[in-house]
């Protein structure tokens, strides 16, 4: 990351990403990356699967890192938070 940036840039968070995969299909999982919840989920269901269970897998964490880039992930979650956080604040009758 560049100074000043607290950000890490596409390609940081691409790197990882792959690291991540590379990591999970050897059986194991690094808790330092740089991917959102939902990608770390999908990078942990790799690990702990059976290798014949891995390819599709692998798709479903290509797909939960494309939603962390494009800010979909983010925005299911912002959206589920606030859904708790109004039920929790309701009146309750």
């Amino acid at each position: 990351m560049s100074m000043g940036n607290d950000r890490p840039s596409r390609q940081q968070l691409r790197d990882s990403f792959h690291r991540g995969v590379l990591n999970a299909l050897a059986g194991e999982v690094c808790t330092a990356t740089l991917v959102d919840m939902d990608t770390d989920e999908a990078l942990w269901a790799i690990a702990s699967a059976e290798p014949a269970d891995r390819e599709e897998l692998v798709a479903a964490a290509y797909r939960a890192f494309a939603g962390q880039l494009d800010g979909s992930n983010a925005a299911r979650r912002a959206e589920e938070m606030q859904r708790r956080f109004d039920a929790w604040t309701q009146p309750k009758s």
